[in-house]
């Protein structure tokens, strides 16, 4: 076996999910979608360790911001991760979507008109 692969053996899904945890539900939640992203969770497992190292150099509460950043913008590698730390886009609040009701009018059909 490659020493790659011994390496790796090591890990499973759930303890790095469970390691994820540790940090924040928002980090767990972006490991679980880079798991979930490919057709064998093990082919995660290089980008899932280099994103939990992560909270080493910048700590757990900037890196659960920036995982929260992630999952909302659909990001789950390691360098988009990456790039939020460097950028301190963690530090940035989320925008709330703007969700503002449209004026009557009369060529507005609305939910009735498609049922």
């Amino acid at each position: 076996m490659p020493p790659n692969h011994r390496h790796y053996a090591q890990w499973s899904p759930d303890r790095f999910l469970r390691w994820a945890e540790e940090i924040g539900p928002q980090t767990r939640a972006l490991i679980e979608t880079a798991l979930n992203s490919r057709r064998h969770p093990q082919q995660a497992y290089r980008t899932c360790l280099g994103i939990l190292g992560l909270a080493k150099r910048f700590t757990k509460e900037r890196l659960e911001a920036a995982s929260a950043r992630a999952v909302a913008s659909g990001i789950r590698s390691y360098k988009g991760i990456k790039n939020i730390l460097d950028t301190r886009l963690d530090q940035v609040p989320l925008e709330e979507p703007i969700s503002t009701p449209l004026d009557p009018h009369a060529n507005i059909r609305g939910q009735s008109y498609y049922r």
